[in-house]
């Protein structure tokens, strides 16, 4: 599991660039969702984008059902918008829920994997602070490990213009389990570099508390949060688990080797992680709040 510059835990790896991959997800979302970012870390983080979708498609986690469950139970009726949907891994959790699903994604690459993957969900592009949907059309509104991008300033009015009177805007993410030894000696080794601010679940209750209101003097179009955390888990291994670390691979050489390194020799000095598969112990947090 992965974070990057900015937080968010973000599944990639596989052939490319060292500094591509996930890098380059999070870079795009920045600039299509309005967050400012240096251009020199722009421009490292962005590279080979096409191949890191297929490999964040494979291997970032789903959402657990329950999580997802309690998201939608206030929600009117069954019309749900997963907004900045990158390759389709909350819609797929929706669908299975008997959701009647409409995806926006903003990053072509992978819109084109999520319509691979999911050819019966209704994938367009836009975002968060440009929703391709009429007034009211949907009961609810869901951002698996998005919502942390959208400039709410903007994107509060365009969220609220597409809900019905009442709808639901829910924002969930995974994030790492450090209640489990194990786990919390991995974040412990990992470093900030690699475990971001909403990367725990205590860290995520702080910082994820006031997403839903525009930073500016804009009235905010939602009422009080409501925050819950789901147990849930992915199956990984060591090699896997470590390949993907986006935050890692966007360091200096040295340094990187180096965070490596030590993020291996954890890895293998442990029963859970040493040898095969694991389940990685992570929770799913969602924060939910009502359109007024």
């Amino acid at each position: 599991m992965t974070a990057v510059a900015g937080g968010g835990w973000l599944i990639g790896g596989g052939a490319g660039s060292r500094r591509s991959g996930d890098a380059g997800v999070a870079d795009r979302r920045q600039r299509r969702y309005g967050s400012r970012m240096d251009q020199d870390e722009r421009l490292l983080h962005s590279s080979s984008f096409g191949a890191a979708a297929v490999a964040y498609a494979e291997h970032r986690p789903n959402y657990a059902q329950a999580a997802v469950r309690w998201a939608l139970e206030p929600a009117s009726g069954p019309r749900v918008l997963d907004l900045g949907a990158g390759t389709g891994k909350l819609s797929a959790t929706l669908v299975a829920l008997g959701a009647e699903v409409v995806a926006v994604e903003p990053d072509s690459a992978m819109l084109t994997q999520l319509r691979r993957s999911l050819p019966t969900v209704r994938a367009l592009p836009g975002s968060a602070e440009a929703i391709p949907l009429p007034d009211t059309s949907v009961d609810a509104v869901l951002a698996g490990n998005a919502m942390h991008w959208f400039d709410m300033a903007v994107a509060g009015p365009e969220i609220a213009r597409v809900l019905a009177l009442g709808g639901i805007l829910a924002g969930l993410w995974n994030v790492i389990d450090d209640d489990v030894e194990w786990v919390s000696g991995l974040a412990r080794v990992s470093g900030r570099a690699a475990i971001g601010p909403r990367d725990t679940p205590t860290s995520w209750r702080a910082e994820t508390a006031d997403l839903h209101l525009p930073k500016t003097g804009v009235p905010a179009r939602f009422g009080s949060p409501e925050q819950e955390m789901f147990p849930h888990g992915q199956r990984r291994t060591a090699d896997t688990l470590v390949a993907t670390r986006a935050g890692v691979l966007v360091m200096p050489e040295q340094e990187q080797e180096a965070a490596l390194g030590r993020i291996r020799a954890f890895l293998a000095s442990r029963p859970e992680t040493a040898r095969g598969e694991f389940t990685l112990p992570i929770q799913t947090g969602v924060l939910r709040v009502r359109r007024l």
